[in-house]
């Protein structure tokens, strides 16, 4: 197995003339398929096509676009893994010291705001050549949005970048038939019928357009303007995004539009089989001199299914890799993991057997035809969906079918488990804490407060504390000292300085001392973002409280984390602020 070429001299090497794709990317190139930009240009190369990879280039200027010459086909470009202002900035909008998807975790390789940067370099380096724009940041940016960065709503991606065409969810069913259809002859302006993308249109197209049965979203001058109209945006996108039932989208922006065509409908199994059976090299680029933190972080994992139907409010994954799961093979996971095992620099153990959410494989509808007419965002929240598979049998299977490896140690979860699905499998819960587990299993209650969870759109506490129960039963049957450590988030709408203080002191009656904190972060067009711009749930319209305050988020971060000395001061300030000086001996005793 070979990396897909890097470097002008690794093209000449293979005896290219030209280059078909140029895929640029605000990441290291590393060729694993949890890296968007390998995984596509894998995708790409298995049609035939040669395929570049133009990795952090410098872009004061445009001479890394002209490194591998004018791409045949069109320029694919990606911010990276990463939303880059996510990346870059934290929640209180400081830089990062440092960024994991870089060589050494050095930052400062990539722009903000690559996904528009990078389209404008590749404009400049050859005029006329399509750009094609997609990941993480074009897909939750592709209609005019809240950023949290400028503390404003911006225009769609599309039309700042000034690209061709978008590619929004995960595109390889996308990228295939653009190149396809571009490669027959067709132009980037004719391919407007291509399930998750969405493509711009000028003044005079915006002014005639005219499609039967699509949805116009309110303008982008009006989202910028009015609280509701945002609401009502956000509310219709959301309401739209099941593939079987979606419309066309239209939102008009100082008189140019953005049509945004149904989601691209969900892999089979045979088609993730195929994906995730390419010939990943699994390493870092040789080029780099230092590892990539990231790569580290999941070089022994193995993805088993992707999307997720639980809708939290806070998280894109629903709305960006799609409710529908999708899920592998058992074939396929198993060759996988047998090749990971077997190979020489392999210590013995899967680091994760896993995906978005860890215990949703294979799982979906009772009947197909009900939840082809839904336009729910979730089927976990407020109740699960009485017309939800959660059968835990086929990933039992799977996980006994992947322990039996010879040479494997251990198979760990590292997941994130969805508890009230694992709820309704006791089976499930004993395995994880017999078999994959090692000492510690991460959970994401994020609160415990009704009104927050419900904001949210998570579970109640009750949930977290029969898993708990039940965790730690088997654990101890297993003769395992066994812990959870648990994920909590602060300031998230809903939340006051009341609902952390009752939290705080949960977690003091239980001895909890959080370790892992999220701090909340208003990242594109996620549910809770536009409750944080509008204040308003965009479904019922109904005013949430948002804390926005710098000195109140500090002070919901210091009542999780009560047990810090340094923490005492912010704590006393809180409680004094809600008249509870009642529980400064019960929190700082």
């Amino acid at each position: 197995m070979s990396f897909l070429p890097a470097t002008p001299e690794e093209v000449k090497k293979l005896g290219w003339d030209a280059v078909d794709v140029v895929l640029v990317t605000g990441d290291a190139y590393v060729d694993h398929p949890s890296f968007a930009m390998a995984l596509v240009g894998r995708v790409l190369e298995a049609e035939g096509l040669r395929v570049a990879i133009l990795s952090q280039p410098r872009w004061e200027d445009c001479g890394d676009f002209r490194k591998f010459g004018r791409p045949r086909l069109f320029f694919g470009v990606s911010a990276g893994n990463m939303d880059s202002m996510i990346i870059k900035y934290t929640h209180n909008r400081r830089i990062r010291s440092s960024d994991d998807f870089s060589p050494g975790g050095r930052p400062g390789l990539r722009p903000d705001r690559a996904t528009i940067i990078y389209s404008q370099r590749a404009r400049e380096a050859y005029p006329g050549a399509p750009v094609v724009i997609g990941g993480i940041e074009a897909s939750m940016r592709r209609f005019a949005h809240y950023d949290y960065w400028s503390d404003k709503v911006r225009h769609s991606v599309l039309l700042d970048s000034k690209a061709d065409l978008l590619v929004y969810g995960m595109g390889e069913r996308q990228v295939r038939e653009i190149a396809a259809r571009l490669n027959s002859g067709e132009k980037i302006s004719e391919l407007r019928d291509i399930r998750g993308t969405a493509y711009p249109l000028g003044a005079k197209e915006a002014a005639e357009l005219r499609i039967p049965e699509a949805i116009e979203l309110p303008s982008a001058g009006e989202v910028a303007g009015d609280r509701l109209k945002f609401s009502a945006a956000t509310r219709i996108i959301y309401e739209e995004s099941n593939p079987y039932n979606a419309k066309t989208l239209i939102q008009k922006s100082e008189g140019k539009a953005v049509v945004q065509n149904p989601p691209a409908l969900p892999l089979s199994t045979e088609e993730m089989d195929l994906v995730y059976g390419l010939p990943f090299t699994k390493l870092a680029h040789p080029s780099y001199g230092e590892p990539v933190p990231a790569l580290e972080t999941i070089k022994d994992s193995i993805v088993i299914h992707r999307g997720c139907f639980g809708g939290c409010a806070f998280c894109s994954l629903t709305l960006h890799q799609g409710r529908f799961i999708q899920s592998r093979s058992p074939d396929s996971v198993e060759q996988e993991a047998a090749a990971l095992v077997n190979s020489p620099r392999h210590p013995g153990n899967i680091s994760d057997l896993g995906a978005p959410s860890a215990n949703m494989y294979a799982m979906g509808s009772k009947n197909a035809g009900v939840c082809r007419a839904c336009r729910k965002t979730s089927c976990l929240y407020p109740v699960i969906c009485p017309n939800l598979n959660t059968d835990h049998a086929p990933l039992l299977a799977l996980m006994r079918r992947v322990r039996a490896l010879k040479g494997l140690k251990k198979a760990f979860v590292a997941s994130g488990i969805r508890m009230d699905l694992a709820l309704e499998c006791g089976e499930y819960i004993s395995e994880i804490a017999r078999f994959h587990t090692g000492g510690q299993l991460k959970v994401a209650p994020e609160h415990i407060s009704p009104k927050v969870l419900s904001v949210m759109k998570k579970p109640s506490v009750e949930v977290f504390k029969k898993f708990s129960e039940i965790f730690l039963a088997e654990s101890r049957k297993a003769g395992k000292e066994q812990y959870l450590v648990l994920y909590f988030i602060s300031a998230h709408p809903g939340s006051t300085l009341e609902d952390m203080a009752e939290l705080a002191i949960f977690l003091k009656e239980r001895r909890i001392r959080p370790q892992q904190i999220n701090d909340f972060l208003p990242a594109p067009m996620e549910l809770a973002t536009s409750i944080y711009f509008t204040g308003l749930d965009p479904f019922t319209l109904e005013p949430v409280y948002v804390p926005k305050k710098e000195t109140e988020r500090r002070m919901q971060r210091a009542l999780l984390q009560y047990y810090k000395p340094e923490n005492k001061p912010l704590i006393i300030k809180a409680l004094r602020e809600i008249n509870r000086p009642d529980l400064l001996k019960k929190l700082l005793s």
